[in-house]
């Protein structure tokens, strides 16, 4: 069976499957985010697509929240996920509410990202603590296992640089086919700013981005954009692109009223002329 059979297969099970007991998961563990960066990266990567029209509603975005893929399986924790035709439940006090659980949504994400801040997460490669705890997969493999359609790994500050690595890439992703991952940047090595990658099936692309956010210094960022390669904006940006929008309009119309106080006083002049050669304008 290939890859793309056993998701199938999985998601069709899941469906069937909604009331199972989660008491003895571990949905919270209060786990501090790992560093600013990250922090703000996974920000980056969610709030522009709740304020801005790019997805189709429902759709949930989140970021440091456990997925759930097996109801007797340790869950995985992507630094952001997105899942289109979901959304949130209403009421968190039900604690099949307040974490990803595939079987009670009825799906997988579209979409894992992860951001790579030191040698130690397993995006790519098992790191020396995880090989002495006797763990086997990496986050590549257990994604493509559980049948991710889109991986992503993003590494800003060239933390796991190398062969078999990021092999030089800022940004790598990866797309489920029927023979498992398949890599869509393996053709380009994802290093400049401005460079995208479009995801297909959900309909809007990721790129490298320098520039600022939420304060006065320029950072690398990964970013959202649309099919042209355009950023997604946040909140802020929309706003301002809006009060520029505005103050344009308000430009052209004090032009327009300008050029037109121009023209009636040019027709003023021009009457006054024909009074004082004895021609009433008004008879012309």
């Amino acid at each position: 069976m290939t890859p793309q059979q056993l998701l199938t297969q999985k998601q069709n099970n899941q469906k069937q499957v909604t009331d199972i007991d989660i008491s003895h998961l571990v949905i919270e563990d209060d786990t501090p985010v790992d560093n600013f960066q990250s922090e703000q990266q996974q920000r980056l990567l969610v709030e522009p697509l709740y304020s801005s029209p790019a997805l189709p509603q429902p759709f949930l975005a989140a970021a440091n929240v456990g997925l759930f893929y097996e109801p007797e399986l340790d869950p995985i924790v992507p630094d952001i996920m997105l899942s289109l035709g979901v959304q949130r439940a209403a009421d968190y006090s039900v604690r099949q509410n307040r974490s990803y659980f595939a079987w009670k949504l009825g799906k997988l994400p579209e979409v894992c990202i992860e951001i790579v801040s030191n040698q130690e997460g397993d995006e790519l490669f098992l790191s020396k603590q995880s090989q002495r705890k006797g763990k086997t997969k990496t986050k590549l493999d257990t994604y493509g296992n559980i049948g991710i359609p889109y991986y992503v790994v993003f590494d800003p500050l060239q933390q796991i640089q190398g062969e078999k690595r990021m092999d030089g890439a800022l940004l790598r992703v990866w797309k489920m086919s029927d023979e498992g991952y398949t890599e869509l940047t393996s053709n380009q090595q994802m290093i400049n700013t401005g460079e995208s990658v479009w995801l297909e099936e959900v309909g809007i692309g990721l790129m490298l981005w320098y520039g600022k956010f939420e304060e006065d210094v320029r950072r690398l960022w990964l970013r959202w954009c649309d099919k042209e390669g355009e950023p997604i904006p946040t909140g802020a940006e929309g706003r301002e692109i809006e009060r520029q929008r505005t103050e344009i309009e308000r430009q052209r119309a004090d032009t327009q009223q300008q050029q037109a106080q121009i023209e009636r006083q040019r027709a003023e002049q021009l009457a006054q002329k024909l009074r004082e050669m004895g021609v009433d304008p008004d008879q012309i």
